[in-house]
């Protein structure tokens, strides 16, 4: 087809929490105190501790055996999430819809967004999810991709047909001024399956929630198809704050979460 479809998300991790040692160790010279360190603990993992620790400083002869895992295992099952958010990644994610945007910038505590704009991209080779409800539905796929060709060809000729008149009629506009609106104006036959991409910095605390109460739900497959691969990869970027979190399948085999600890 005409409009190419994008049937996945992509999410890369592009920044991530970095403990400074040396200004921990100035820190705990300072204070006289120690801080018995888990081997092979993340980063993101021992800042989180960190945080917990400082609340009581729990160090040395104060300090519990507990492992980091164990220490952060903890934190959660008491329900003290707070010292999560010194936790905080940046991921980019691509080849998702503008439905799913709609929904995830929902999310604002513990998040920031920056999206593709419209106004400023030229959507004119735009690219469209395919829903997955629609993977096997052959009369249905027919009538979604003859949509999505139509739209992006209706945005092609509404940007051509009015360009000419819009520029006499408000000679005030600069070249940068007249191309925004002209792309508001023909983004407007755009559909909610217009693949777009977002720039997410999130919180372990925020990311907790958004997993929770996202990756569960059953009746959308996209934001499902995002939470798993983000858990995925959550889950290896500091396994002791999201390993209470699992990947199971539906009946037709797509992701969903189920949480340990849901509230």
């Amino acid at each position: 087809m005409d409009s190419q479809y994008i049937e996945g998300p992509r999410i890369y991790i592009i920044a991530r929490p970095t403990l400074d040692m040396q200004a921990v160790q100035h820190f705990l010279a300072d204070e006289n105190v120690i801080w018995r360190r888990t081997q092979g603990a993340k980063e993101a993992e021992e800042i989180v501790e960190l945080g917990g620790r400082v609340c009581y400083m729990s160090f040395g002869a104060t300090q519990s055996p507990r492992t980091t895992a164990e220490y952060l295992h903890n934190l959660v099952e008491m329900g003290h999430e707070s010292v999560l958010e010194h936790a905080v990644w940046t991921v980019l994610i691509t080849g998702v819809s503008r439905s799913f945007s709609h929904q995830l910038v929902r999310h604002r505590a513990g998040f920031a967004f920056s999206q593709l704009s419209q106004q400023y991209h030229d959507e004119t080779e735009a690219k469209f999810v395919l829903p997955e409800v629609l993977k096997n539905d052959a009369r249905a796929r027919d009538i979604w991709t003859a949509v999505m060709v139509n739209s992006k060809e209706a945005y092609k000729k509404i940007l051509a047909s009015v360009d000419d008149t819009f520029m006499a009629s408000d000679p005030t506009l600069t070249p940068k001024e007249r191309r925004r609106a002209l792309r508001s104006a023909a983004r407007s036959v755009l559909p909610n399956a217009t693949e777009t991409k977002v720039m997410v910095t999130a919180n372990a605390r925020a990311l907790r929630h958004f997993l929770r109460v996202r990756g569960g739900i059953v009746g959308d497959p996209e934001m499902r198809r995002v939470a798993a691969g983000l858990l995925q990869r959550m889950a290896q970027e500091a396994p002791a704050i999201f390993d209470d979190f699992s990947v199971q399948s539906c009946s037709d085999g797509s992701p969903i979460i189920v949480s340990k600890n849901a509230a």
